[in-house]
């Protein structure tokens, strides 16, 4: 098989964007689809205004089916849909996780995933303006700032969960999340900076690389058990492009439906929906899981909040909503500004947010395809607050957030409690009601190829691969078997480092002298 590229990557998101500089770094001749445009659109930047972004052509708008556990609602599950991803829509909050969110990867089926093994990689990515130390990089390509200026209700927030006895965290990302930090954040000069701007743009007319805006990919090109190539949409036209391998840097959502699509996936499911199945892997689509929020709004009487200077969200913390827990369970973020999640919500536009949230699911769902044709919708059930024990920790997250808002450190702005308001009481009966009928996402879907030996893998922990396929890799959000105690995008970063070292030989963890060509070339 001839072909122009060595490399087909489907995405240009967090992964991909990585995974194409390396492959390019080592001389790969490499081929980007992205579905989404340029990054043009002035509110990219600005992470305090990436709200507006949902909803509009940047985004993928995705809606889940009606979610039992949330009292029937659909739930929107925004997504990036241009260079960038969904890091060009997000707070670009940079959260590692927990050290035993990595051992448990291990213990779980996927060997080297350890929090010794993937210790190293975050470091190598980082630049971490808090300097070099034995758990945090300085040199790496992606900025990663915490001495940026933060808007003063924050400090406020601060100050009253250390009220409350929460104790401060001065580096959540040292594998012990537990306590209130100040974010870390992905900036540069306070404006938002992703893995495009960090990776790929400073190279984008390397003469190796194609990028394709504007490629829907409709199907995987498979032979004897092979990918050979790619079917897409471009320019008007249905085109294919061949190479001896494929990425898929989809995206949790994105890269099942690839696979699915193709033919790839339970074989069953697919023959119900009329597709010839070419590859039974049963689960493709499952295991889909995510993070969700529940908002307490405040208004305030004594002063107004200012607009921030940098991110909408600039301070968080992990609780354990019970105190057996071995990590917390919880992760509320704050807001500078009221985060009206929900078409029904109103009220003043002056205000803040502490926006209860849970990062340890127990709740699973699945994506699945409505119809063989490719225009057909895809079902996506998150699953969201089926479980029990989730609906309860996320009420334990909303009593503690009305708790936070009545410290004597916020007191001097007048708080004035909007949602859930003084009509919901702080019964475990009312607050179960509110939080079913304002849970959202927290944009961290994880899970939907996950990595692993058991019979519902989809990918070789080892070497990327779909089992049973050659020419096809998966390094995404998608292949996480659990998701992290946090934000999913600095794991999804990871993921696309590690996968890169086995395609091209080139760990930067543990190599640096090789990427010295790559760091030069950082703006």
């Amino acid at each position: 098989m001839t072909s122009a590229f060595d490399y087909i990557i489907i995405g240009a998101g967090s992964a991909g964007n990585v995974i194409a500089r390396r492959l390019l770094d080592a001389g790969h001749r490499v081929a980007l689809l992205e579905a989404g445009g340029q990054d043009t659109n002035p509110i990219i930047p600005n992470l305090a205004e990436a709200g507006a972004l949902w909803g509009g052509p940047e985004d993928w708008a995705y809606q889940t089916t009606e979610q039992e556990g949330c009292n029937g609602r659909k739930l929107n599950l925004p997504r990036g849909k241009v260079m960038g991803g969904s890091h060009a829509l997000n707070a670009a909050i940079w959260v590692r996780g927990a050290k035993q969110d990595y051992d448990t990867w291990n213990y779980l089926g996927c060997p080297g995933w350890g929090w010794d093994d993937v210790l190293p990689v975050f470091k190598a990515i980082e630049a971490f303006d808090g300097g070099e130390s034995e758990l945090r990089g300085a040199d790496g390509l992606l900025d990663v700032v915490e001495d940026f200026p933060m808007n003063p209700i924050q400090d406020s927030i601060l100050e009253g969960a250390q009220e409350m006895g929460i104790e401060r965290n001065d580096d959540y990302n040292s594998g012990v999340v537990d306590g209130v930090s100040k974010m870390q954040l992905n900036v540069r000069n306070n404006k938002r900076f992703n893995t495009w701007h960090a990776y790929l743009k400073p190279i984008a007319d390397h003469p190796n690389l194609r990028i394709y805006i504007g490629a829907l990919v409709r199907r995987l090109l498979v032979e004897d058990a092979t990918v050979v190539g790619v079917e897409f949409d471009y320019e008007g036209q249905t085109q294919t492009l061949r190479a001896p391998e494929t990425v898929l840097t989809a995206g949790a959502i994105g890269s099942p439906e690839v696979l699915l699509r193709s033919g790839i996936g339970p074989a069953e499911e697919l023959r119900e929906v009329g597709i010839d199945p070419v590859h039974d892997v049963p689960g493709v689509g499952k295991n889909l899981h995510d993070h969700l929020l529940s908002p307490v709004i405040y208004t305030t009487t004594k002063r107004e909040v200012p607009a921030s200077e940098v991110g909408a969200a600039e301070t968080h913390l992990f609780w354990k909503s019970r105190p057996d827990l071995a990590v917390p369970d919880t992760q509320p973020i704050h807001f500078a500004l009221p985060m009206y999640f929900l078409d029904s919500m109103s009220g003043p536009d002056n205000g803040f947010s502490l926006v209860a949230g849970i990062v340890r699911p127990l709740s699973r769902g699945e994506i699945t395809l409505s119809g063989p044709n490719p225009d057909d919708p895809i079902n996506i059930d998150l699953g969201a607050l089926r479980d029990q024990a989730d609906v309860d920790s996320l009420v334990a997250s909303v009593r503690q957030c009305r708790e936070l808002g009545s410290t004597e450190a916020l007191a001097d702005w007048g708080p004035q409690e909007v949602y859930p308001g003084p009509e919901v009481s702080d019964s475990d009966e009312d607050l179960e009601q509110y939080v079913r009928d304002t849970a959202v996402t927290y944009h961290h879907q994880v899970g939907t190829c996950k990595m692993g030996l058991d019979e519902l893998a989809v990918v070789d922990p080892r070497t990327f691969q779909v089992h049973g396929l050659t020419g096809l890799r998966i390094a995404d959000a998608s292949i996480m078997p659990a998701v992290p105690t946090g934000n999913t995008n600095a794991p999804a970063i990871m993921i696309a480092e590690r996968a890169a070292a086995h395609l091209t030989g080139v760990d930067i963890a543990k190599a640096p002298s090789q990427v010295t060509a790559a760091l030069s070339s950082r703006a």
